[in-house]
């Protein structure tokens, strides 16, 4: 599962995941300074994984990670294969999710591939071309299906239906993501691999004075997307950028501090990154290793396990499951089992947010 920043060329993407990531992209002050794209394994923050290692104190700590994609600029023409726009779009399209930034700062020192600062122009010169991408994908396979719709196949039909609200959609200059499918419409939905279906999370790009309190352009771009149930974080790259570049953690806090921040917008960004991606953690403790284990929402115990190993899902027996909360109100595993808060869980157990687990399995 990985999430791709995308926006336009030069509005802060490449700084950004430098700040994510220790693998370094280029960033410069021109266009198309990222050409292939950058891919970085990117630590999620967890102040629960602090918590268990002061409890256990074990011989090492693992947290959970998410795979962060920077990739090329896109411009206007892009789904017509303007500027590096086939590779863009090949590239967003095995994306899980979409981090759309958006220049909210005035620079005359940065250039901007359009001249002015418009945050809410750039984002729609992305919609359309994205919509436009989506429109041919869709057009493509309404062809197909409407032949053999008129032959009476049921299936085809029920395709027709959704292809014609998904194209109708498009043409208004509305993303996919706007439309609510059934569970069942949603399972067509993922094979066509539309690109606007996918979630967003809007980072709007701010200078150092801004970064607590937005500005004008943020506030333009929260009325924009209202309606899209999209998150929007407000980060002030640049400053994230130099803040990255100090080694001492107190001098970190106390720059964050005089800027009125608790900590990196960074974190809060891999976070909602995380949860844009539909993950949760669960852990596992003990004196070798403390480890946040990464799943989708709604994984069952045996789907879990087998995130580990593909053997514990396939012999799965029981999970053990502790509630984080018991764990750390009482201290240590034996106390937890003492109390009687640790449950016995079977097949059909749906694994929560913060479980720490112990699986028993046999192959």
């Amino acid at each position: 599962m990985k999430a791709g920043i995308v926006g336009l060329p030069n509005v802060g993407k490449s700084t950004l995941f430098n700040c994510l990531s220790n693998a370094k992209a280029q960033s410069a002050n021109f266009p198309f300074c990222t050409i292939e794209p950058n891919i970085g394994v990117v630590n999620v923050p967890d102040e629960r994984l602090q918590k268990l290692e002061e409890l256990v104190v074990p011989e090492r700590v693992l947290p959970a990670t998410v795979e962060i994609v920077d990739i090329a600029g896109l411009v206007r023409g892009a789904s017509k294969g303007e500027g590096l726009g086939n590779q863009f779009l090949a590239n967003i399209r095995e994306t899980d999710a979409i981090i759309h930034v958006l220049r909210c700062f005035d620079n005359d020192n940065i250039i901007h591939v359009d001249t002015t600062i418009d945050p809410i122009r750039d984002k729609e010169t992305i919609d359309i071309e994205l919509q436009l991408k989506d429109l041919e994908t869709v057009e493509k396979r309404l062809e197909r299906v409407k032949r053999t719709a008129k032959t009476g196949n049921k299936e085809a039909q029920a395709e027709l239906e959704i292809l014609l609200k998904i194209h109708e959609t498009l043409l208004q200059g509305l993303s996919v993501r706007t439309i609510e499918f059934t569970e069942k419409e949603q399972e067509f939905v993922k094979t066509l691999q539309l690109i606007t279906a996918k979630p967003v999370l809007y980072v709007c790009n701010v200078d150092e004075a801004s970064a607590v309190t937005g500005n004008a352009y943020v506030d333009k771009v929260k009325e924009a997307v209202a309606k899209e149930d999209a998150e929007i974080i407000v980060l002030a790259v640049a400053t994230e950028a130099d803040i990255n570049e100090l080694d001492d953690y107190e001098e970190r806090q106390m720059f964050l501090s005089d800027i009125g921040l608790d900590e990196p917008g960074s974190s809060k960004l891999i976070r909602s990154a995380y949860k844009l991606l539909n993950l949760q953690t669960y852990f596992t403790a003990g004196v070798k290793e403390v480890r946040a284990w990464t799943i989708n929402i709604g994984d069952t115990a045996p789907q879990a396990a087998g995130v580990i190993h593909t053997d514990f899902e396939k012999g799965f027996i029981r999970a053990e499951v502790i509630k984080y909360e018991d764990f750390v109100a009482l201290g240590s595993e034996a106390k937890v089992k003492e109390a009687g808060k640790l449950s016995i869980e079977g097949k059909e157990y749906v694994v929560q947010d913060g479980d720490m687990m112990n699986f028993r399995f046999n192959v």
